[in-house]
C-alpha cells in the first residue's frame, strides 16, 4: 500500500508489542481543513486503542482524489463528500464516463455536516449567490469536493467558468490569502464549522459569509438525496454575528470492499467506542450522533466489518 507523505504527516504511533503492524493511510484534504482533522482524529484513536494497526493521515487534493485513491488501493481509507460518493458509486454527474468504476467502494460511517459556504470580501458588495456572476471567484481545485459541488451550483444557476471575471482554481489552503490580497472577491468552501481557513479570512480582511438560497437552490436540494438545508451558526467568525442559511452535504469515510473485515471492524470500534473523545477533538464534531453516522450520507454499501460492529451495538 502506498505510504505517500505518511511519514511526514502521521499522527503519533503506538506500536504493538509483538504482532506485525498493518499500515492504514487515510486520505483527507487540505491541512487547514476539517477533513485532515477527521483523519487525524480517527488515526489517533486507532493508534491508541488498537493493537497491530499503524494509522496515519495525509493531506490530499480532496474528495474525488480520495475516491480514486481508495478504489486504486493507493490509500486504505478516504474522507469523501456524500455527493461525490453518490456520483462516483452510481457513475453519474460527470463520472459516468470514467474508465474504471467505483463498485469496490464501501463505507464505514459518515461524520459531520458540511455546509456550502460562500465567503466574500465585505467591500465587494456580494451579498447573495446571484451576485457572483461577473466577479472574481475561486471555484476550487480540480479533484476536490469543493470544486465538484461548485460545478453543481454553476449548472443550477446556468453558469460556466466564463460567467466570472476570473474563475480561480486555487486549493482551499490558498484561497483565504488570495481573498485578503484582493486577487479574488469571493471563495467557496464545502466544510464543517468552525474552519481555520474561513476564520483567517474573517480575521485578516473582514470577510463576510453570504447566504446561499433561492428557488434554484430549493430545487437542487429537493432533487438530490445527498443534499440538505443547513445553517452556519452566527458568532463563530469575526464580524459574522447572524446565522447564514445555505445547503450542504456530509463527510463520509470510505474503504475498499476487500479491506480485511477485522481491520474495518477495528477502525469503527476505535471511533464509536470512544465517540465522546472523538467529539471533543474538533468543534465540528461536537454534535455527532452514532445513529446518524450509520445512516446519513452513505450511498455505497457498508463494509461487512462495519456492519458486524453496528449489529453488535444495535445500531442497525
Amino acid at each position: 500500500m502506498a505510504l505517500l507523505l505518511a511519514g511526514i504527516f502521521a499522527v503519533s504511533i503506538r506500536p504493538g508489542p509483538a504482532a506485525a503492524e498493518f499500515d492504514v493511510v487515510i486520505g483527507t484534504g487540505s491541512i487547514l481543513g476539517v477533513y485532515f482533522q477527521v483523519g487525524r482524529g480517527i488515526c489517533g484513536l486507532v493508534n491508541q486503542k488498537t493493537e497491530g494497526i499503524k494509522c496515519s493521515a495525509v493531506p490530499t487534493a480532496g474528495s474525488l482524489f480520495n475516491m480514486d485513491s481508495v478504489r486504486d488501493y493507493a490509500f486504505e481509507v478516504g474522507i469523501v463528500q456524500s455527493d461525490v460518493q453518490y456520483k462516483a458509486y452510481k457513475r453519474t454527474g460527470g463520472l459516468e464516463f470514467v474508465d474504471v468504476g467505483y463498485e469496490n467502494i464501501r463505507t464505514l460511517f459518515s461524520v459531520h455536516g458540511e455546509p456550502f459556504t460562500l465567503v466574500a470580501r465585505r467591500d465587494s458588495g456580494i451579498r447573495s449567490l446571484a451576485d457572483l456572476e461577473g466577479r472574481r471567484v475561486n471555484l476550487g481545485n480540480p479533484g476536490s469536493g469543493q470544486r465538484a459541488t461548485m460545478q453543481v451550483v454553476m449548472d443550477t444557476m446556468g453558469w460556466t467558468p466564463k460567467s466570472f471575471a476570473l474563475a480561480g482554481e486555487l486549493p482551499a489552503s490558498q484561497q483565504s490569502l488570495a481573498l485578503c490580497h484582493g486577487r479574488i472577491e469571493a471563495m467557496v468552501y464545502v466544510v464543517g464549522h468552525p474552519n481555520k481557513s474561513i476564520a483567517k479570512a474573517t480575521d485578516l480582511c473582514d470577510a463576510v459569509i453570504v447566504k446561499v438560497e433561492g428557488s434554484q437552490i430549493d430545487h437542487l436540494v429537493a432533487s438530490n438525496p445527498y443534499y440538505s438545508f443547513m445553517t452556519i451558526p452566527g458568532g463563530i467568525y469575526n464580524g459574522n454575528d447572524e446565522p447564514v442559511r445555505t445547503f450542504g452535504v456530509r463527510a463520509t469515510v470510505v474503504v475498499a470492499e476487500d479491506m480485511d473485515d477485522d481491520t474495518a471492524y477495528a477502525i469503527v470500534k476505535a471511533v464509536f467506542d470512544n465517540i465522546d473523545k472523538f467529539r471533543r477533538m474538533y468543534p465540528a464534531f461536537e454534535q455527532l450522533d452514532p445513529k446518524s453516522m450509520v445512516s446519513e450520507g452513505l450511498t455505497a454499501p457498508l463494509h461487512d466489518g462495519a456492519k458486524r460492529y453496528y449489529r453488535g451495538k444495535g445500531l442497525m
